[in-house]
């Protein structure tokens, strides 16, 4: 079992731009910092149901099938739920539509108080008020001896890495500066512990993983 984590960069260490608008919630930055995620076969597949074969396939998509592959249980933080989107919305399910694809038991960090929600392809999404110990524990209750993720945001993914609680961190810096928004490696002594292997893929994209 491992717990880990896979995020999106810009060179600057942004993880999470500042752009949105309510037009826009993810902002036109996000769509630059994860287009050669997006590219792959495997997220037109896995995300979009798009089951034509279409898309990248180097390695790229190699990172993005390894990052679906062995979860058993997710931890996500009430941003990438949505919650900042829509805050007053009780029907509010997330931003996958009918057919997330987590296909499992998603644990999210937040301070409203509300029922599970399942979903017909197994995902099931539970609320927490939680410490990241206590978040992590019941998700191995859930996991069945499965690899942990954690989702995000970055905040989210910053605090289990300040606790020591990640195995593996793994990020895409795209070849990009932002200027602004949401950094990752602040104060983040901890990865000095890690053993550290680098990929880049054909689109540019540097792959950083760090495991211990």
């Amino acid at each position: 079992m491992t717990v880990r984590i896979d995020l999106n960069l810009s060179l600057d260490g942004v993880a999470m731009p500042t752009d949105q608008t309510p037009e826009n919630p993810m902002g036109e930055d996000w769509g630059r910092l994860v287009a050669h995620y997006v590219a792959t076969k495997t997220f037109r597949e896995r995300v979009l149901h798009d089951t034509t074969g279409e898309g990248t396939t180097g390695v790229d998509d190699r990172y993005a099938e390894a990052y679906f592959e062995d979860v058993g249980a997710e931890i996500m933080g009430a941003g990438m739920f949505g919650f900042h989107a829509f805050p007053d919305d009780p029907d509010w399910r997330g931003w996958w539509g009918d057919e997330p694809p987590f296909r499992g038991p998603v644990l999210v960090l937040t301070h409203r108080e509300r029922p599970p929600i399942d979903f017909a392809n197994g995902t099931r999404f539970e609320f927490l008020v939680a410490s990241p110990q206590t978040a992590l524990a019941r998700a191995l209750e859930l996991a069945g001896g499965a690899d942990i993720r954690i989702g995000g945001g970055v905040s989210v993914a910053r605090d289990f890495l300040a606790a020591g609680l990640v195995d593996r961190l793994h990020v895409a810096i795209a070849p990009i500066v932002l200027g602004r928004g949401r950094r990752l490696w602040d104060d983040l002594r901890e990865l000095e512990r890690y053993d550290v292997t680098s990929e880049v893929a054909e689109s540019g994209v540097i792959h950083v993983t760090f495991a211990r």
